[in-house]
């Protein structure tokens, strides 16, 4: 029999054992903490899949775990009941070009949750030469800016470095890489010349750009010749990149601008999105089935080709896309000098009457001059004039209304930013369904403060992802919100070929967007466009906070998004 000594020991060593078993067991159930823990919410991953109530834990700048974290805790915790949680959306045409070099908050964007503005319609900023350089610092007036960078990688970085609220990336321009080498000639570029246009373009995919941007119907871009763009997209495609294009034409031409985009995309062996994809004025909106039997035919043979498109029946450019590519050769200089001769003035006013001779006349598409809306002015003595159409000025000042798109132009020194009237409703709805279809607002990231508030932009500056999931979505039932985050998100990630953002998976990028699906709604009008959409609650940027229960916080986590093609 043990003592009473000898049971006390085997007594106390066992109780040191269930302490020590106990100590290991709490030690491998500890509760998992998070920097940032948001639950609760529908998650709507971005793959276009089933919604399901979940969590997501995030760390430093990245999506450490996505799904039920009943036991979690988060140094800050968010609870969604109630809310979407998104991916960040994609913008896959902004023109925020400037307005981030203004303001850098980027606020009419990341109020509908978009975390990532991709730049480059035909234009780009960069690479520069000294005289594009001088030429851009002349034609500043509202938004005055030192050009600190040469290429556009310079430029991306100047941006980060600035401090940006969203991620930026961008598509080389074709125009500018023209421009670069040639001015604004309407000719051929030499062998040498086009060398050193695919060098340029090299050193840009380097640089991390998207691939090429085309922009068709202006000149001096309408002056470069498909074989041109071939050789540049070659350049690209050796990189991984895209071709993404306003094509040639979006009205009376637009079958054979969608075969022409089709020919490169092959001879360059690259994919190939078309930029707001969309049949202008109303003699053309009959040509929808035979524009998508193309695209899909050509994607059924292979080809990898895709759309974007903002949810209006009016689209904005300026008075130069209602005349002749001609009289525009060498620049605005030349351009107004040309205006002031009667005879060239007779003979424009002339084509703005006609469809255009292969070439893209809004103003001849859009039916009537009361379905133009003047809204960009660069002279303070013009911008009362701001919202009024191009009839309603005509009868002010008692000349035709071609003869006042003319006077304009020479007075104000630019193009004159307007709105035209040319979709159809039926038509948007169509485009917004097909399956490979995503967004781009084609506008600046701006706020209802100066110098936005000088001009009166397109409302799709402050609406277009709102409108989608407000109008087309929650009350019109055009697709399901699974299919417009997908569209918002993951589509244009996958077509960009950008890694580590675009879902919500572990070890992605914490781009997040949270909204009342019941409630998100653009506000802006064509009448008052400066109002920021409602409904979005809270966005992430590389895991900060830049919204928050609706309000600009004034981080600025933006970062440089690069292309498949960026040699580090």
């Amino acid at each position: 029999m043990k003592s009473a000594h000898s049971l006390l020991k085997d007594r106390y060593d066992y109780v040191i054992s269930i302490f020590f078993l106990l100590t290991i067991s709490i030690g491998c159930s500890e509760v998992p903490t998070y920097d940032i823990l948001i639950k609760n919410g529908q998650l709507v991953d971005g793959s276009g899949e089933t919604p399901y109530i979940g969590d997501i834990g995030i760390n430093a700048d990245t999506i450490a775990a996505v799904r039920t974290l009943n036991d979690a805790k988060g140094l800050q915790e968010i609870d969604a009941t109630g809310l979407t949680i998104a991916p960040g959306f994609i913008n896959m045409l902004s023109w925020s070009t400037e307005s981030l070099i203004v303001d850098g908050k980027s606020e009419s964007d990341i109020r509908q949750g978009v975390t990532l503005e991709v730049m480059g319609e035909g234009w780009s900023m960069g690479p520069l030469n000294e005289e594009m350089r001088q030429q851009q610092l002349n034609a500043q007036k509202d938004v005055k800016y030192a050009i600190e960078w040469t290429t556009l990688g310079e430029y991306l970085e100047f941006l980060e470095h600035k401090g940006i609220s969203t991620n930026v990336a961008s598509f080389v321009g074709a125009t500018t890489l023209r421009i670069h080498e040639l001015g604004e000639a309407n000719r051929p570029p030499t062998e040498a010349e086009l060398g050193n246009m695919k060098a340029l373009a090299k050193t840009a995919m380097e640089e991390g750009a998207m691939g090429i941007g085309s922009s068709l119907i202006y000149a001096p871009a309408f002056y470069a010749d498909t074989q041109e763009l071939i050789e540049l997209c070659k350049v690209a495609s050796e990189y991984d990149g895209m071709y993404i294009s306003h094509m040639r034409s979006e009205g009376d031409y637009w079958l054979e601008a969608i075969d022409e985009l089709l020919q490169i995309a092959h001879e360059a062996d690259i994919a190939a999105e078309i930029y707001h994809l969309k049949a202008g004025g109303k003699n053309n909106w009959g040509k929808w089935e035979a524009a998508i039997a193309k695209i899909d035919s050509a994607r059924n043979a292979g080809l990898n080709i895709t759309t974007d498109m903002y949810n209006y029946t009016a689209g904005a450019t300026g008075l130069d896309a209602s005349m002749p590519p001609w009289v525009q050769e060498g620049g605005y200089g030349k351009w107004a000098e040309r205006l002031q001769d009667p005879a060239i003035r007779k003979k424009v006013i002339k084509e703005m009457k006609a469809k255009g001779d292969g070439w893209e006349n809004l103003y001849f598409a859009a039916g009537s001059p009361e379905k133009l809306i003047l809204n960009g002015f660069r002279n303070d003595s013009l911008r009362y004039l701001t919202g009024k159409t191009l009839g309603e000025v005509a009868r002010m000042r008692g000349t035709s209304p071609e003869e006042t798109a003319i006077d304009l132009v020479v007075q104000d020194s630019s193009r004159v930013g307007t709105v035209y009237f040319l979709m159809s409703e039926e038509n948007v709805k169509k485009q917004i369904a097909l399956p490979y279809m995503s967004f781009g607002s084609d506008a600046a990231s701006m706020a209802p403060i100066e110098p936005f508030t000088n001009y009166s932009p397109h409302p799709r500056a402050y609406g277009n992802v709102s409108r989608l999931l407000g109008k087309y979505v929650r009350e019109e039932n055009v697709i399901s919100l699974e299919e417009a985050v997908y569209k918002l998100s993951g589509l244009p990630a996958s077509n960009l070929k950008i890694k580590k953002r675009g879902t919500l998976i572990t070890g992605n990028f914490a781009d997040i967007a949270i909204f009342d699906a019941n409630a998100i709604i653009d506000k802006a009008t064509f009448d008052d466009p400066h109002q920021f959409a409602e409904g979005m609650v809270h966005v992430f940027v590389n895991g900060e906070q830049v919204l928050k229960n609706g309000q600009h916080t004034g981080a600025t986590p933006g970062k440089v998004v690069r292309g498949p093609g960026w040699k580090k």
